[in-house]
């Protein structure tokens, strides 16, 4: 526990930084994007995450909705129409998402699909207001959804530890510390 703690007061700090500054790039910088932010990569491996602990049908469900909304969001975004505040939205996302798998919430599967597909339009809408004219879009989103992914994949191997008596408290632990960066995120959003 005192291990946790530790690990949750070094990342409360950290900057949501997916969304601060823009990339630039194709391939490569798609795929390192969503690595190199920190409100990203949580959201990611929770919607992974609480797809495993939900089970069928969800457990293909969330880490397909995820990516395929996150498009449309990210088309928004290039586009440039208006939209409700993206940082709230995206440390929402991890707060909420944290705290589905912390508090072990079984979603009926509307429900669980509604909410990942909101908070894949924020994350979504915020690649794409960031994306600069130098980038290949078409490549660097090739690159951000494979590593978008690959991610999902990581949160749904942790949350198959949910399904051993052992493993339980880890996976909800880490959707706590999730959830707790959320908060921290929210903080810095709201601030």
């Amino acid at each position: 526990m005192k291990r946790a703690a530790a690990l949750a007061l070094l990342l409360w700090p950290a900057a949501a930084s997916a969304h601060e500054g823009s990339v630039a790039g194709g391939f490569g910088a798609g795929f390192s994007h969503p690595l190199t932010g920190l409100d990203h990569l949580l959201a990611m491996v929770a919607v992974g995450i609480w797809g495993a602990i939900l089970g069928r049908p969800l457990l293909f469900a969330l880490p397909v909705t995820f990516p395929a909304m996150m498009a449309v969001g990210g088309l928004v975004g290039i586009a440039g129409l208006p939209f409700p505040p993206v940082e709230i939205g995206v440390a929402l996302s991890v707060l909420v998402l944290g705290g589905a798998i912390a508090a072990n919430w079984r979603a009926p599967v509307p429900v669980a699909i509604v909410l990942v597909a909101a908070f894949a339009l924020f994350h979504g809408y915020a690649h794409g207001r960031e994306l600069p004219a130098t980038a290949d879009p078409l490549y660097y989103s090739l690159g951000f959804m494979l590593a978008t992914g690959t991610l999902h994949l990581f949160g749904i191997a942790i949350g198959t530890l949910h399904g051993h008596a052992r493993g339980r408290p880890l996976a909800r632990g880490i959707g706590g510390l999730i959830a707790l960066c959320g908060v921290g995120f929210l903080w810095r959003s709201l601030a």
